[in-house]
């Protein structure tokens, strides 16, 4: 079996060795086939000797190995053989593996050899070793067997049986050893035996150890011959390479030489053309130098008038900050004093032991009312005075208008005469059916003559009404606009009317508004009159209440107008009206009636309420039913306790309120080209529609661009804004409001619709600033005329009929607009003219009664802001397949960075380049661009167009897009594109047949296809062949060919086939040593503290893969920098305490020497008696110290309150950072991962990259200002399924309004953004609400992203979940009450633990008092629905209707680990035995954590008797049962019979079963009635008979004391005679004896089941 493994193991290591050996071999496929043929006979060998074994198993090992050994013998006599035949020839593939398989079946003997050798040397060790056992285990057997005789001799017995013992253990191992013995023996003669087959077959292969070395040294001979063969061969490739770099470098040195001449000579041209460049530079530098010297004169000068213009608004500006900042101190003083007052005032009620919040309220009431009765007469008196202007104008109109009438009447014609006299009938007839009625004279009288009292009474409703002023503002101005333009532009009738036959306005007698009966005469008016004074003087009287009296309106309405808007002739319209007690005390209110002429109109609907307390309120419903379609005012009257009130009615109808956005489109500065567009909004507030049309104003011939310098860009806005009065509106205000318009220029963003109601604060606004706008006016007429002859000398005015329309109106110009609806208008400005550009719109309409609407478009157009210097970028002569790189350089004439985008044609996208593709260039500087250009094959077809194919010049047009900017920069990359390929044909050269002894010549011509000369060798010649002339070497002119001589001389009569290669310089790559080519390393060095973080800064890039480098730039203001701004902050808000304080304190003092000196008159001190004081000693305090010793700069904690809030000042006060870093890149060969402890790779400094970045950092657009500005947004610990939402206010810190977006929160997740903000305006705060709902138990955290523009602001919100868990007291979910007697309380307590680790808000919530519980009570019984063994939660209630279980407390809230005790009080007030009910402990007002079933029986007697089976259902019947008479409750009365049912079953087994069992529990409540009883005894009678059937009752009878129970036992074993088919009844009374005797009567039933 060895030997088999022995050829085995051979035969494995042969087909093992076959992969190396493979690259030796050669084309023998004869000796391949015969060393297969080799291999299969081993292997067949093999399998042979497999079947052997397996047939003539009986005979011993030593056959088996014999035949092994001689089948070995025979292939290696085969192998042996095939070497001896094989000498003579050379050696082959085959006998190189015969020899090596052949040294390995040698070796493996040897070893088979050394491995028999040592295992006889180990048996044989072994036997020795067996033997010297026998013989010691011998001896021992004899000495026990001697000592054995000796102790039986002396008779030991125990000394025998031990001996003897012993001696069977020497037996016993002694014939171990010798079967032992035997055995090695027996192995150690097999091994023997096969060693000595072994050498024999060793002897055998001896003459084959002999050949196989001879053939091994032959081998080794030849491999030595051959690889001087291969040196041979390399040193002659060395010499011939050498000798080509040779000629080569010879090459190189004499074009080194030409380049330098050529090189020369144009340094020579160059310096010529300088020295004439320079003299016209000269001059001309020094023209530019007179006008730029002129132009500085002038600008010096214009700003020093800007810079005093500038002073002058700063010390303005400095001035009113003091002044604010001194109001700001007083008022606090003020604020102070009120306090102060206040505690005085409640200090002096406390004393009269007043009503302090009701005195205070009283007060502060009187106060208000006080400060708006003087607004009130102040308003009164400006109004006055606008009527008595008004009234003089109308005067005044009206004489004009009859002295203009008298000489209109004398120049007209009979025949209009007679058309006017049918007109006036027509009128007349009208007035007259107007006025038949006199409610309808003065409806007439008021609502249709043309006078100035509508005015008055617009006004004085104005006043009035304070709710709906803001929104009434726009309706009045246009009436007032309306009445001012009718008044001044009224057409002349063709008739006079009845207003025209006064000159004077009517003026009502006194004796007509007086109240009086119609017709009465003037006694009758008299008593009249002194009737209502005396009625008057009864009903109304002062209010007086605490020494205050009530002055004012007695009572408020809400609304204060009754406003009937828009209403339509026929409809029917109701408001409700609430008045309010606004006086002292109790008062009343009473409806007097509406104005005459709303009679016909209104009707109130009022049910005087009597007397009201003061605060309390009332209702009243007003009707308007609209029978004409006019505009009616008037006025609701009461009459109160303190006199009579009025609350102004107003019915407007519907009308078209037109209004624009703005007055004013500034599109900014903007390039040429571009297309911008702007849109603006017409708003109609009114309920008429109406059509409008959009057109170019009548005086505008349209856009008007003129080129205008940089200086009058700046001045024109405030020019337009003085000169604007000659075409402004008809009130100086809006004069001034267009000043301002044309002064401020929006943003550039769309504009959204603004309420017409803002005029008035933009009135104040603009009054505000109009010195300042008047000192810069002036300053700017000065330069006005200079500007304007500058203009006319250097730009020529384009004519009119060459001007470009570059404002343009949009799709929408004309249409209809309806009832409070807006339309946008869209407005295009095309720039095609450096220059500006004004044009003015007019907005028509086809109601008569809206005006026209004027608005301007204004813009600004420029040139591009970028341009590149050399528009014309020359690659000169490229080659295909040839990389040419050039820099483009890239100027801006901004004042801002840009951000530009660089752009390569489709077509020429494969071929060219530019890096990087988008960048950014900053203010007035320069950007570099690198161009790739690597032309390929397929360039003509690609390029199209831009390739002329017979030139080969390429004209390729690049595009730089600027951002924001329509118009693209252009310019050209020229390249004249040729081949480097070189043509030889023809492309097959037949020499044919010839001898060994002659050359043969042949000739090809080579073509140069390229335009540039090019050298060419044919190189890699054979022996056999020459190209000539010069040895194949020379240069070839453009599109040359030359013709060469190809000599080919045969060595060796054989067929030849081979090829010349032909290079040229092109193809030659470098001349130096090859790099090593494998894992390059870098490294980049980031400065430490820097805001820019590289990943990976270390790594490994393998050959010809790529790394990808993530680089950061995160600006982060400095810890030390928030730590000195927090220590600034702190001083400053000392020093502004301790200002205050001496403020106070100063004012304290003033106020004790008053006191003491006995000054003080009464009257309170002006602020200038202690302002001058507070200024000095503020001055003092800044020199002196005010012990306040400032933290320092390292105490500041970064999570401190101070540190947060200088961080969140510094944020929004950032104005900005530039900073450039350069980081090297040490480059390394070798892979850092392979470097072994802390070696070091080397590199070298010329591979050294720098890496520079430009980082700008700016401040944030939006910020967190909400909790000292954290962007982290803690929930904390939220429970399961609730929810909670946190407020987060942001605010937009930058100049201009933004537009934010939101990133996605997860929609499964438990966060959600409950209202985003969509735009955000420049410093404007808004409320972010974000809800946190978890719907498990862990820590949630998500990023919310807010994007606008500019920047992105990261919020991070963080909440975790949790489970609540409570932890309850009672057992089993079933607290028991026990028995009570009715009418009596008991109570129990229950604890519930919070184990969660947030707080619990719980409610605990009782079945009964559910309000579902009514509904559930009209259904059927639960025991006759419900399957058996369900109950319902809720038993018996009382018959009061208070609830039997009351629970304390019913809600709060429980901290983590704390736990809350409740308490359950059973108060039943009839006997039942069935009171329950459910108690739920809810969470958070959701969640059920625990149900409770209360359990209670109340009885009205002291006993009791528990257990037995149901024989009624847990429900109690309606009917209430009369209680025992008086006379019945002092006896002892027994009562009737109850029934008590005990089922017994005797399980029925193979041995004896056990005893049915069952109780019955007897009990005495405790209780402080029935004092006469103190225990309640027991019996039970019939006892003899039951325990003939089987019972057994243990106690029969006894005592029971109060607040105990005890049990009777029943156990119940079949008797002899029992019957299985008939159950057993037996029936016993148990007798109860307390306050009363109780009987009831127990049955027993039996029966027996089986298992």
């Amino acid at each position: 079996m060895e030997d088999i493994e022995f050829f085995d193991i051979c035969e494995k290591e042969q087909t093992a060795a076959s992969p190396f050996l493979e690259e030796e071999k050669e084309d023998d496929d004869n000796v391949t086939d015969r060393f297969w043929n080799v291999a299969n006979q081993s292997k067949g060998h093999k399998l042979g000797e497999k079947s052997v074994e397996e047939k003539i198993r009986s005979k011993d090992a030593s056959e088996g190995v014999g035949e092994d050994s001689d089948s070995s013998g025979e292939i290696q006599e085969h192998y042996m053989n095939n070497g001896n035949n094989n000498n003579n020839k050379t050696m082959k593939y085959a006998d190189r593996v015969r020899i090596l398989n052949l040294r390995r079946n040698l070796n493996q003997l040897d070893n088979i050899a050394k491995e028999k050798d040592l295992t006889i040397q180990k048996a044989r060790e072994e036997l020795s070793a067996c033997q010297l056992r026998i013989e010691m285990l011998t001896k021992e057997r004899e000495c026990t067997e001697t000592e054995i005789e000796e102790e039986k001799e002396t008779g030991n017995i125990a000394a025998v049986f031990r001996l003897q013992a012993m001696h069977r253990r020497l037996c016993a191992e002694l014939g171990n050893e010798k079967d032992l013995e035997s055995k090695i023996a027996l192995m150690l003669k097999e091994n023997v035996y096969k060693m000595w087959q072994i050498e024999i077959e060793q002897g055998k292969s001896g003459n084959l150890r002999e050949q196989l070395e001879q053939n091994e040294e032959e081998l080794e001979t030849k491999c030595k011959e051959r690889a001087e063969q291969r040196i041979q061969k390399e040193k002659t490739a060395a010499r011939m390479a050498e000798r080509k770099q040779q000629a080569g470098k010879k090459k190189e040195m004499e074009a080194q030489k030409e380049y330098e001449k050529g090189h020369q000579k144009v340094v020579e041209d160059v310096h010529r053309n300088h020295e004439k460049a320079v003299q016209f530079l000269k001059k001309s530098m020094l023209r530019i130098r007179q006008k730029e010297a002129k132009e500085e004169l002038r600008t010096q000068e214009h700003m020093e008038k800007r810079i005093q213009a500038v002073l002058s608004l700063k010390n303005n500006i400095t001035s009113n900050r003091e002044n604010l900042r001194t109001l700001q101190v007083r008022d606090k003083a003020r604020v102070l004093e009120a306090k102060k007052q206040e505690m005085k005032m409640r200090e002096v009620i406390l004393a009269e032991r007043g009503d302090v919040t009701k005195e205070i309220f009283l007060h502060k009431r009187h106060m208000e009312l006080e400060r708006q009765k003087q607004e009130f007469t102040e308003q009164q008196k400006s109004q006055k005075i606008e009527i008595v202007a008004r009234i003089l104008q109308e005067e005044a109109y009206v004489k004009k208008q009859k002295k203009h009438q008298a000489q209109t009447e004398a120049l007209r014609s009979r025949s209009k005469l007679q058309d006017s006299l049918r007109w006036r009938i027509k009128t007349w007839q009208y007035i007259e059916n107007a006025c038949e009625d006199p409610a309808a004279a003065v409806l007439q009288k008021s609502w249709r003559t043309p006078s100035a009292c509508s005015s008055i009474d617009d006004k004085s409703s104005s006043v009035v009404d304070s709710s709906e002023k803001i929104s009434q503002d726009t309706i009045h101005e246009n009436d007032e606009e309306d009445d001012e333009e009718a008044s001044e532009t009224l057409a002349e009738p063709e008739f006079t009317g009845l207003w025209t036959q006064e000159s004077n306005l009517y003026k009502v007698p006194k004796d007509e508004t007086d109240p009086k009966p119609l017709g009465a005469s003037k006694m009758e008016r008299k008593i009249f009159t002194e009737n209502l004074e005396k009625l008057r003087s009864r009903i109304i009287h002062k209010q007086v209440v605490s020494g205050h009296e009530f002055k004012g309106c007695p009572f408020y309405s809400k609304p204060s107008l009754v406003h009937f808007k828009d209403f339509d002739v026929g409809k029917t319209y109701k408001k409700k009206i609430i008045l309010i007690n606004a006086s002292y005390s109790v008062n009343f209110c009473k409806l007097v009636g509406v104005s005459e002429h709303l009679k016909d109109f209104i009707n109130i609907h009022f049910d005087p309420p009597g007397q009201m307390s003061a605060g309390m309120s009332c209702e009243m419903v007003v009707t308007f039913k609209p029978m004409i379609n006019e505009v009616l005012e008037g006025k609701v009257i009461f009459l109160a306790q303190n006199g009579s009130f009025s609350i102004p009615l107003k019915c407007t109808t519907k009308r078209c309120v037109l209004a624009l956005d703005k007055e004013l489109i500034d599109f900014g500065t903007h390039v040429v080209g571009e297309t911008i567009s702007r849109t603006i909004i017409l708003t109609n507030r009114g309920a008429l529609g109406t059509r409008f049309k959009l057109q170019t104003s009548a005086g505008d011939n349209g856009t008007r661009t003129t080129t205008k310098s940089s200086l009058e860009r700046m001045v024109s806005p405030a020019l337009n804004g003085i000169t604007s009065e000659e075409k402004a509106s008809s009130s100086p205000v809006e004069s001034s409001m267009y000043e301002n318009k044309e002064q401020v220029s929006p943003v550039h963003t769309e504009e959204v619709i603004q309420h017409v109601g803002l005029r008035e604060s933009q009135k104040t606004e603009i009054s505000l600033g109009s010195s300042h706008i008047e000192q810069f006016s002036q300053d700017a007429s000065i330069t006005e005329a200079d500007l304007e002859a500058e203009n006319a000398e250097s730009t020529p005015e384009l004519m009119p009929e060459e001007e470009p329309v570059e404002i343009t109106l949009g799709k929408v110009t004309e249409g209809e607009i309806g009832p409070f609806s807006s339309i946008k208008l869209q407005i295009i400005f095309t720039p095609s003219v450096p220059g500006d550009v004004r044009a003015e719109f007019e907005i028509t309409f086809d109601n008569p009664n809206c005006k026209p609407l004027h608005f301007c478009v204004i813009g600004v157009s420029v040139d591009v802001p970028v341009w590149v210097p050399n528009p014309n970028i020359d690659l000169k002569i490229c080659m295909y397949e040839r990389l040419y790189q050039d820099c483009i350089i890239i100027q801006s004439r901004a004042k801002a960075a840009l951000r530009l985008k660089f752009e390569v044609c489709k077509e020429l996208s494969n071929h060219m380049e530019l890096l990087p593709k988008t960048g950014y260039i900053q203010a007035q500087s320069s950007f570099s661009v690198q161009l790739k250009f690597l032309p390929r094959h397929s360039l003509p077809e690609d390029a199209g167009r831009y390739f002329d194919k017979e030139t080969r010049v390429l004209e390729v047009p690049m595009t730089i897009t600027v951002a924001d900017k329509t118009k693209p920069i252009e310019f050209t990359v020229h390249a004249i594109v040729t081949t480097s390929d070189l043509e030889i044909s023809p492309a097959e050269v037949n020499f044919g047949y010839c001898t060994i002894c002659e050359a043969v010549q042949t000739t090809i011509t080579l073509t140069n296809k390229s335009i540039l000369p090019q050298e060419f060798g044919f190189v890699g010649l054979p022996e056999f062949v020459e190209v000539q002339p010069s040895d194949g070497f020379g240069t070839l002119l453009p599109q040359e060919s030359l013709n060469l001589d190809v000599i080919f001389k045969a060595n060796k009569a054989k067929e030849y086939s081979f090829e010349l290669t032909c290079k040229s310089e092109i193809n030659r790559i470098g001349k130096g040593e090859i790099a090593p080519v494998g894992p390059t390393s870098f490294e980049f060095l980031v400065p430490e503290d820097s805001p820019v973080t590289i990943m990976p800064s270390v790594g490994t890039v393998l050959p010809g893969k790529k790394c990808l480098i993530q680089v950061s730039f995160r600006p982060v203001l400095s810890e030390q920098l928030i730590r000195e701004e927090a220590v600034q902050m702190l001083c400053r808000a000392d020093a502004q305490r301790m200002m205050l304080k001496k403020i106070h304190e100063s004012e304290m003092q003033r106020r004790r020497d008053e006191t003491m000196t006995g000054k003080k008159d009464g009257r309170k001190p002006s602020y200038a008696t202690f302002r001058q004081p507070s200024r000095v000693r503020s001055s003092k305090y800044a020199t002196a110290s005010s012990g306040f010793e400032p933290p320092k700069p390292e105490e500041i904690k970064t999570n401190s309150e101070e540190y947060i809030a200088a961080q969140y000042s510094l944020i929004r006060n950032f104005t900005g950072k530039f900073e450039r870093y350069i980081i090297p890149c040490f480059v390394a060969s070798g892979d850092i991962d392979e470097k072994r402890g802390s070696e070091n790779l080397n590199y070298s400094p010329y591979n050294t990259l720098y890496l520079e970045l430009h980082c700008p950092a700016v401040a944030p657009s939006v910020v967190v200002t909400s909790d000292n500005g954290k962007n982290i947004i803690n929930f904390g610990e939220v429970a399961v399924g609730h929810r909670i939402i946190k407020r987060i206010t942001i605010q937009n810190i930058s100049q201009e309004q933004l537009a934010l977006g939101f990133s996605i929160l997860n929609p499964n997740g438990p966060f959600l953004l409950v209202s985003p903000v969509g735009n955000l305006d420049p410093g404007e705060n808004q409320f972010l609400f974000i809800s946190f709902c978890p719907n498990e138990s862990k820590l949630f955290f998500e990023t919310l992203d807010i994007r606008s523009i500019k920047a992105t602001l990261t919020l991070s919100i963080i909440g975790h979940g949790l489970a609540p868990s409570i932890a309850c007291s009672v057992e089993g979910e079933v607290l028991n009450m026990g028995y009570v007697i009715a009418k009596e309380k008991v109570t129990s307590t229950f604890k519930i633990q919070n184990t969660s680790t947030l707080p619990l808000r719980y409610s605990i919530k009782l079945e009964s008092l559910s309000q579902t519980r009514d509904k559930e009570r009209q259904r059927l019984p639960f025991f006759i629905t419900s399957p058996p063994g369900k109950t319902d939660f809720v038993g018996s209630q009382n018959y009061s209707g208070l609830s039997v279980f009351s629970v304390f407390p019913v809600e709060g809230v429980t901290e983590p680990g704390k736990s809350q005790e409740f308490t359950v009080t059973f108060s039943p007030d009839h006997e039942s035995l069935y009171y329950s009910d459910c108690l739920k402990v809810v969470l958070f007002g959701k969640e059920i954590a625990q149900v409770i079933w209360l359990k209670g029986a109340a009885r009205n007697h002291m006993m009791f008797v528990e257990g037995g089976d149901p024989l009624d259902v847990p429900v109690e019947s309606l009917a209430i049962t009369s209680p025992l008479s008086e006379e019945a409750a002092k006896g002892e009365l027994e009562e009737p019979a109850k029934s008590i049912l005990l089922n017994l079953e005797y399980i029925q087994a193979e041995i004896s079963g056990t005893p049915a069992m069952r109780e019955l529990k007897i009990g005495a409540i405790r209780t402080v009635q029935f004092a006469s009883k103190k225990n309640v005894e027991f019996s039970l009678d019939s006892l003899p008979l039951l325990q003939q059937k089987g019972f057994t009752i243990e106690p029969v009878k006894g005592t029971v004391d109060r607040g105990q129970i005890k049990c009777i036992s029943v156990s119940w074993m079949p008797p002899a005679d029992f019957d299985p088919d008939h159950p057993l009844t037996v029936a016993a009374v148990l007798t109860l004896k307390g306050d009363i005797k109780e009987s009831y009567k127990v049955l027993f039933t039996a029966r027996v089941v089986s298992t």
